[in-house]
């Protein structure tokens, strides 16, 4: 017997591209302390009185079935939070409730992609963008953005892509380049999706992170309301990574066909999650910059280490807990160069090429460990690409 081809063919018959994080681990489990620069999870854990919410909800009995569109509170206050933040007139109706951002993702591609067809998304993107894609039935199509427009994405290269094609998903701030899309790139973007009636699924779970300039939803621009569906979660804004809650909002016809998927899918989401993260959200935006005020201090941090020599540049990161460098002035590639980093120094950070082909030459560098040793850590890398260059 063998497996479905929709399930065996979700990474594309190649790598997953996270074999360096493998050995990462691998190295950990032996015993060989590694200083680990590679997922987006925060240093910190989920605030004390989160989780003594959750705890007073799930022992005052909301441990059964919840509503499985969401608990009508959350609803309302993620309607509020975006009317509030994007400008968009946004009811409870057009809130889904999801086992986190990334049953978000499957579910809104599941909305709007029938098996076969084009979609669309940005190259470098998240690890999980292309399987997601596979696992819904579409076909994939990447969008290489350039290192040398700080991976804004081109309008005219997605309209080059757009023919017959069904959505597009993008994703800003990014995982993984902390690129925040501008204005522009947004407005260009709008335009194509306009153009070629394209569904617009806008990845938008760091958009508490902006460490530069303003986060832009592209709900928010004009026609595109109707045809974009915003992926969101707790996962960063409030680190409640493991408590897998999220949400897509989008036109009221989409969120019921979702409520339906959800009812022979996941069946919703545990109620004392769902009562946690109303009592997170009503902390207010001064609670969320306090869970991003870390990664904005070491970007700082690391910024300083960069401007002290000039062989590993960085990628403008207005956002997000990550960073991406380049280190093509070595001669490597950010795969050859993460292995080598990782044999010599101990020190494990994601080639590039684990999130594409655009960002080869790169490594990204998650920020998510103790200042101190993030600075150490960033100081080592740049001393040993530095090494690298002078080798004969």
């Amino acid at each position: 017997m063998q497996a479905s081809n929709r399930i065996s063919t979700i990474l594309g018959g190649g790598s997953d591209g996270w074999e360096v994080f493998g050995r990462a681990r691998q190295m950990i489990a032996d015993g060989t302390p590694v200083t680990e620069l590679t997922i987006g999870e925060h240093d910190i854990r989920t605030a004390a009185p989160i989780l003594q919410d959750m705890h007073r909800a799930a022992m005052g009995g909301h441990t059964g079935y919840a509503a499985i569109p969401g608990i009508a509170p959350l609803r309302d206050a993620i309607a509020e939070r975006i009317t509030a933040s994007t400008g968009v007139p946004t009811r409870p109706e057009n809130v889904m409730i999801t086992p986190g951002g990334q049953s978000a993702l499957f579910a809104a591609h599941t909305a709007v992609i029938d098996p076969g067809d084009t979609a669309l998304y940005v190259d470098p993107y998240y690890a999980t963008y292309p399987g997601t894609l596979r696992g819904v039935g579409a076909k994939p199509v990447a969008i290489k953005a350039r290192a040398a427009d700080a991976f804004q994405p081109r309008a005219a290269d997605i309209a080059a892509q757009a023919k017959g094609a069904k959505s597009l998903l993008i994703n800003s701030p990014n995982n993984p380049t902390g690129v925040v899309y501008s204005r522009d790139t947004l407005e260009g973007i709008a335009q194509v999706c306009r153009d070629h009636d394209l569904w617009l699924i806008s990845d938008e779970v760091y958009d508490t992170q902006i460490w530069e300039g303003t986060h832009t939803s592209p709900r928010a621009l004009e026609g595109m309301a109707e045809r974009t569906l915003v992926v969101g979660s707790m996962s960063k804004s409030h680190a409640m990574t493991g408590s897998r809650i999220g949400w897509v909002v989008g036109p009221e016809d989409i969120v019921q066909h979702l409520i339906n998927l959800a009812t022979h899918t996941t069946y919703g989401v545990a109620g004392f999650i769902q009562e946690a993260a109303l009592f997170a959200l009503n902390q207010g935006p001064e609670f969320e910059a306090e869970i991003a005020e870390p990664f904005r201090r070491r970007r700082t941090l690391a910024l300083d280490v960069l401007a002290r020599q000039n062989i590993v540049t960085a990628i403008p990161n207005a956002g997000a807990m990550y960073m991406m460098l380049d280190i093509s002035a070595t001669g490597l590639s950010g795969e050859a160069f993460a292995n080598k980093l990782l044999d010599a120094h101990h020190i494990a950070a994601m080639p590039g090429e684990s999130f594409g082909t655009a960002a080869a030459g790169h490594l990204r560098v998650a920020m998510t460990i103790e200042d101190s040793a993030f600075k150490s850590a960033m100081e080592t890398l740049c001393t040993f690409a530095d090494s690298l260059t002078h080798q004969t």
